[in-house]
């Protein structure tokens, strides 16, 4: 087979590889089986304690306590804990307007406070941990954590009673939605999360491999007891770490498909660069779990390689980015100027083809999950599902950037983060009446 032969076909197989991929997954939506398994009955509900924790988020965590209380009912009664991990705004004052007696506000104060969200999440497990302990309520105990800026959807604790009890589930993860998707950059992270993300965790549902989020996660209480006196970690993406660690005890972790947080979504391309390429050297920072992972004998082969498929994919997203950089650009050069490169001849009459097809394996991917995004929620109209399907390439290319970024910040050895801060939200922050769902 001759090096021209032997391009061609590698650039086929790019080419068709990428939407092919999306197109499957996209298709595995509408395919996968029915969320839920069979609940096993109990005398006693299950005890929710949500965990928010609180880093000057004046602007919207009097929003997200309301929310987290209304979700409190007959079968799934709740306890809110916010952590004040040291704010200096009016996030005090704005929580101590909220009258409720089950809200629980724990103060963290300096030299103790921002050390990062697992040690403020690890400060309220103990704190809970030792009501249920002296309660004797430890089995029937779920912690969920919800940010800042997080609101539940009514109801939802019903679905994850339901994953509860099966009793080898020992974390259930929500599904994952933007609010103020009015904004382009938001609406693609709104695509991102309940299109791309919701068809991926769906997929792992199946496999075993389901990961927990920074937002929307539920835990038992006991499996966090198994993990010692500090289950969340230092690292920066300690939901990725804390989902690992449960998966290496044997217990399950379950997607639930229709129990939803909302989030805001970053609106600045920068932050929104910073918090991916925060993302991303968290989990480079997990990449240790692989021979743990590799010993554990209740992990099958196929739930081994999706694990290792997102443990080592920002390892090779670098030498993969400028390995295809680099064939594209001597594609189109040889298209361009007709030129041979080395043995490679392309011939320049196919400019207009290649063109269009490299255009539509290109654009195609994002148009699908725009019609995915319409179809399955019905909330946005066709245009601007489509439109935002457009500009996904760019959205995957500053996704790129940032993998590249956390790279050199792992190599480097830079581990310090700012706080990305909170938009105003349109909702008063004063206290109101918090419902009790029936």
């Amino acid at each position: 087979m001759s090096d021209t032969t032997q391009f061609a076909t590698f650039m086929l197989v790019l080419l068709v590889f990428w939407p092919s991929y999306n197109l499957v997954l996209a298709l595995f939506v509408w395919w996968r089986p029915k969320p839920g398994g069979p609940e096993v009955p109990s005398r006693h509900p299950l005890q929710y304690w949500i965990i928010i924790p609180a880093l000057n988020e004046e602007r919207v965590v009097a929003n997200t306590v309301r929310s987290a209380l209304a979700l409190d009912g007959a079968r799934t009664p709740v306890q809110v804990v916010v952590v004040d991990d040291g704010s200096d705004d009016g996030t005090p004052h704005v929580l101590a307007e909220i009258d409720d007696h089950r809200l629980h506000v724990l103060r963290r104060n300096l030299p103790d406070a921002r050390k990062g969200k697992g040690e403020a999440l690890n400060h309220a497990f103990r704190y809970v941990r030792g009501i249920a302990e002296e309660t004797g309520t430890v089995h029937r105990t779920v912690i969920g954590v919800i940010d800042g800026d997080g609101r539940g959807a009514p109801g939802m604790l019903s679905e994850i009673t339901s994953y509860f009890g099966q009793r080898d589930v020992g974390a259930v993860q929500c599904r994952v939605r933007i609010h103020n998707r009015t904004n382009l950059l938001a609406f693609l992270q709104d695509l991102e999360f309940s299109c791309v993300v919701d068809a991926s965790q769906s997929l792992r549902d199946v496999v075993g491999t389901v990961g927990l989020g920074g937002n929307g996660q539920f835990v038992r209480l006991a499996t966090l007891m198994q993990l010692g006196d500090a289950p969340w970690s230092a690292c920066l993406v300690e939901d990725l770490e804390l989902g690992l660690r449960v998966h290496l005890t044997g217990q399950r972790i379950r997607y639930a498909t229709h129990a939803t947080i909302t989030q805001q979504g970053l609106v600045d391309v920068n932050r929104l660069l910073r918090q991916r390429t925060r993302w991303g050297q968290g989990n480079l920072q997990c990449l240790g779990y692989v021979p743990k992972l590799l010993r554990a004998k209740h992990v099958g082969s196929v739930a081994l390689l999706e694990f290792l498929q997102y443990l080592l994919t920002p390892w090779l997203v670098a030498p993969m980015t400028l390995l295809i950089t680099a064939l594209v650009g001597i594609n189109f050069y040889a298209q361009f100027s007709g030129h041979s490169i080395g043995s490679l001849t392309v011939n320049s009459g196919n400019t207009l083809l290649a063109l269009a097809i490299w255009l539509v394996a290109l654009v195609l991917p994002g148009l699908i999950w725009g019609v995915v995004h319409r179809l399955k929620h019905g909330d946005e109209p066709m245009w601007r599902c489509l439109a935002v399907g457009l500009a996904y390439p760019a959205f995957l290319i500053l996704g790129s950037i940032s993998t590249l970024r956390a790279l050199y910040r792992h190599v480097a050895g830079r581990k310090s983060w700012a706080k990305t801060e909170r938009l105003v939200e349109k909702e008063s922050p004063a206290s109101k009446p918090v419902p009790r769902v029936a």
